[in-house]
């Protein structure tokens, strides 16, 4: 695990000033794309304890679709699709816009950051074939 610690300072570095609902969220949905288990797993588990409800970490592949979701949420979690599905012609101005209308400049670069951080864990993770199981050793939060 230490030649994980430089990526994992990275992400916690991305974070910092940024709403810890909507990093949850980011972390969760880029993994859905990914098809990540481990973070799945993992992100799914924190946002729990830290009060997410079942029903918003559920429904989040639809977050279009529910209500349970502000703009704001939106505008991060549409964000965190444009650069995990990165197409050839980059994210959309629609896309882009929708995020400069809710977060500022120093919190668009953190955002954008921090779904680099979770793709790139998200790829270790997916490549190398890491199961949920290696969770069972890590101590649950109170």
């Amino acid at each position: 695990m230490d030649k994980l610690k430089p990526l994992i300072g990275f992400a916690m570095a991305a974070h910092q000033g940024l709403d810890p609902t909507i990093v949850r969220l980011v972390e969760i949905r880029a993994s859905q794309i990914n098809g990540c288990a481990v973070c799945l797993a993992m992100h799914s588990r924190e946002a729990r304890q830290a009060g997410e409800s079942e029903e918003r970490i559920i429904l989040l592949d639809a977050f279009r679709e529910s209500e349970l979701y502000s703009d704001r949420e939106r505008a991060a979690l549409e964000w965190t699709e444009a650069l995990t599905r990165l197409e050839p012609g980059g994210a959309s101005y629609e896309v882009y816009a929708n995020l400069k209308a809710h977060f500022s400049e120093d919190e668009q670069v953190k955002l954008t950051l921090s779904i680099g951080a979770i793709n790139a864990f998200n790829r270790l993770n997916v490549g190398f074939r890491v199961s949920p199981a290696v969770l069972k050793d890590v101590p649950k939060a109170a």
